[in-house]
């Protein structure tokens, strides 16, 4: 066992010996504190440079894309970039300042401006009822003589536009009978269809604008036309108690001279605006819309007397427009061969039946009839004419010119049994 005192000097020993060692360890220098270089970064890659690993692959996928990216924005250059002007075509047969006629400079486009010419045509056969299912290489059109292209066909039914004309001007027996027919005027329209309504007769008056055909304003408004009243007739009135005895029409002493009443010399006839009130229907059905089929009903002998618009007014109207006219003939027009007597223009006395010159140039069809079950057939087979027309559409070019272009309508591959109904021609708008 060691003293303490030996303890204590083998402690120091050790202790001396440690401190040797650690002093002759040595140690870095503390860094001295300097501003931190700049940061240099690494150079871009070029095609030249190899990769490797994950870099090589990362570097090869953004290289595509800005390929990719690159590509895209060239063809989209492309395509926005003008095309090369070409030079200017024109028809041989239109003159290059033609104002129908366009040049776009920067797309190098010729635009034409070209009337949508319509065209509905009513087909019968021999027997005189409707000739279904034709097709467009049935028709052939041609304007003023040169066979058009057809760009639209169908034979689908439209819904009506139609203006209705009731002649108050003619003797109260024949409105009469036309009143009673007025239902069934009503009946022939579908809920798809509008109507107005016209009387004249030495002025026009339009009792209904267009509306539904079957809503209670159009009932409203015929019970209003049917208490309306015609021209009187009936003979010259004599006072018999003037005249004395006579024989034969003759006095029967020839010495006494007879305090006889003479009637009055016969007047110019009251005033018949029939042109007027086919002018102011016209005007009204150009406003329609066109997907509808426009239509004029005159319920009339025809006579005109007064207006002030003339026949080729009134007509100029409707063909522009597209409209076309039916008249329902009663009285004196349905008597056979009153047409051909009212060829005969007479001083005064205004012109005879002008509907069937009106039907003829617009397409429409005249109904002559006496009784009024034959009248409510007519009303009835206008309006199926009407509403199931074949429509032809073609296109020409437009001018700056209103003048008349003649239609013709054929049809191929039925013989001549065939009879066709349409318009004679057409007035063009003219293009501002």
């Amino acid at each position: 066992m060691l003293r303490p005192q030996r303890f204590a000097s083998v402690f120091l020993i050790i202790f001396s010996l440690s401190l040797i060692s650690f002093a002759q360890q040595t140690f870095p220098e503390a860094p001295q504190p300097q501003s931190a270089p700049p940061q240099s970064l690494p150079d871009a890659p070029t095609p030249n440079r190899q990769l490797s690993g994950q870099t090589a692959g990362a570097a090869s996928a953004e290289a595509s894309s800005a390929d990719t990216a690159a590509e895209t924005a060239a063809q989209n250059q492309q395509r926005t970039r003008a095309p090369k002007a070409v030079g200017r075509i024109v028809p041989s047969n239109r003159a290059a300042n033609t104002p129908s006629s366009g040049y776009d400079e920067a797309s190098g486009i010729i635009r034409v401006n070209v009337n949508a010419v319509p065209v509905p045509v009513t087909v019968k056969d021999a027997t005189g009822h409707l000739f279904p299912g034709l097709r467009v290489e049935n028709f052939s059109v041609y304007e003023d003589g040169v066979k058009q292209r057809i760009s639209f066909f169908t034979s689908d039914p439209f819904p009506v536009s139609a203006a209705i004309i009731v002649d108050v001007g003619m003797p109260e027996v024949a409105l009469r009978k036309l009143k009673e027919t007025f239902s069934a005027l009503v009946g022939s329209f579908s809920q798809f269809d509008e109507i107005s309504f016209y009387t004249f007769g030495n002025t026009v008056r339009q009792q209904q604008d267009f509306l539904a055909a079957l809503g209670d304003t159009t009932t409203r408004t015929l019970a209003k036309i049917e208490h309306m009243e015609g021209r009187g007739s009936g003979p010259a009135a004599y006072n018999p108690m003037t005249v004395g005895p006579t024989v034969n029409g003759r006095a029967f002493d020839p010495g006494i001279q007879p305090n006889i009443e003479t009637a009055p010399p016969k007047a110019a006839e009251p005033s018949r605006v029939l042109n007027d009130a086919v002018l102011r229907a016209a005007v009204d059905l150009g406003r329609r819309e066109k997907a509808r089929r426009r239509v004029i009903f005159v319920i009339s002998d025809g006579r005109e007397y007064g207006s002030r618009a003339s026949y080729k007014d009134a007509l100029r109207v409707l063909l522009t427009n597209n409209v076309t006219l039916y008249g329902v003939e009663n009285d004196a027009a349905a008597v056979p061969g009153y047409n051909r007597l009212t060829k005969i223009h007479l001083p005064h006395q205004g012109y005879g039946n002008l509907l069937p010159k009106y039907a003829s140039a617009t397409g429409g069809e005249i109904f002559t009839e006496f009784t009024s079950q034959a009248l409510e057939t007519a009303y009835g087979s206008a309006m199926e004419e009407a509403r199931s027309q074949y429509t032809l559409v073609y296109n020409s070019p437009a001018t700056t010119s209103s003048t008349y272009r003649k239609i013709e309508v054929r049809v191929s591959g039925y013989g001549s049994s065939l009879k066709v109904y349409a318009r004679d021609g057409y007035y063009p708008a003219p293009q501002k």
